[in-house]
């Protein structure tokens, strides 16, 4: 996306989350004056954004995803190195595809999910197509899961990054700018602005997830767990993914020996610890994938709940003049959090967007009903 002039030069942000923050860099980018309010601390302790694995796996989402939201992912694998450039910290970032593997005694899974695949890639041609691989393609991109493995997909051009890094790259970006002020521990909603009077931001942007519930009442949370290791007799190059008719598991790979390993999703909004079930299951997984993980050390088991729709889709939306309101990137966030920003830009600044209609989110565009 290019460079937009914007029409108003102050600008509030609620929520410093994965969205609040790029928006507020991007703002302030184009010369706008920021708040951001945040409800919690710099760490983001309390931002779904934190617990995440960061991968952007389009076509691999597509098992779960509509073919729009897999278009938002391929459009963000293009523009996230751009946006990390801009930091001021650098931030791992990785595309050298997703791996899938599964066991001889779930092919059946694997066969259905291949065709799942394929469908996809009909519907969005301008994905990279899956490869299949033997167990020597295996060895060839993953030399310690060749001969565990006898059949696997490879799907080319996929990508992951550091979510942690990125969060504190932004705040590091946000810190050094002289546009920006920020505010910690200081919780605003939009009932607080009246955008354009005297006093007042010009306009206000709502990036608070779960957070804005009060004025959005459709918002639910879902529940993820995800557990990150340290694991320096596991040597896996890109993000793997587990095959698996009831937990469909994936690790990712992380700098320093790290790997975030994943897959529970439960409707729910209990934000209580990992039950032991779903701790052990994940850990056996990941201990089927590479038996280096017995020797593993457990760095963190952490739960957070994702801000959903009851469409699972994004939406962006302006409720009244001068406020929008971004939410619902349910498990996608990384993956499509580029697509969203550069909608939400578009409108900040024209008020209209053609990357809303490529990604078919022209309804939620729509004012917002109260």
């Amino acid at each position: 996306m290019s460079k937009v002039d914007l029409p108003f030069r102050t600008a509030a942000i609620l929520g410093g989350g994965l969205m609040g923050r790029l928006l507020a860099v991007t703002l302030a980018q184009g010369g706008c004056k920021v708040d951001l309010f945040e409800a919690g601390g710099p760490e983001g302790e309390g931002a779904a954004a934190r617990v995440a694995a960061a991968m952007l796996a389009p076509l691999a989402e597509s098992a779960v995803a509509p073919a729009s939201v897999v278009r938002m992912g391929h459009y963000a694998l293009d523009r996230w190195p751009t946006l990390v450039a801009s930091l001021a910290a650098p931030v791992f970032f990785q595309r050298e595809g997703t791996l899938v593997l599964w066991h001889r005694q779930d092919a059946s899974e694997a066969a259905r999910l291949a065709r799942v695949l394929a469908r996809t890639g009909e519907v969005v041609p301008e994905l990279p197509k899956m490869k299949s691989l033997d167990a020597t393609g295996i060895e060839a991109l993953e030399p310690s899961l060749g001969q565990r493995f006898a059949q696997g997909l490879l799907l080319p051009d996929e990508g992951q990054l550091d979510n942690r890094a990125l969060l504190a790259a932004l705040l590091a970006t946000l810190e050094a700018s002289p546009q920006v002020r920020l505010h910690w521990h200081a919780a605003r909603t939009t009932d607080d602005f009246a955008p354009g009077e005297p006093g007042q931001p010009q306009r206000v942007i709502d990036c608070r997830g779960l957070g804005a519930r009060p004025q959005w009442n459709a918002l639910r949370g879902v529940r993820g767990e995800v557990i990150r290791v340290h694991a320096p007799e596991v040597t896996l190059r890109r993000p793997t993914r587990l095959v698996h008719p009831r937990y469909p598991l994936y690790i990712a790979p992380k700098p320093d020996s790290v790997f975030v390993i994943g897959a529970t999703e439960i409707e729910s909004e209990d934000m209580s610890p990992a039950s032991v079930r779903s701790t052990l299951e994940l850990l056996s997984a990941a201990y089927s994938v590479h038996s280096g993980f017995a020797e593993a050390r457990i760095i963190e088991i952490a739960t957070q709940c994702r801000p959903t729709l009851p469409d699972n889709l994004p939406a962006v939306r302006q409720p009244r003049p001068g406020v929008m309101q971004i939410n619902g990137l349910y498990r996608h966030g990384f993956m499509i959090a580029p697509a969203i920003l550069d909608v939400a830009m578009e409108l900040l600044a024209t008020g209209h967007s053609a990357l809303a209609r490529r990604f078919d989110m022209a309804p939620s565009l729509e004012p917002a009903t109260p």
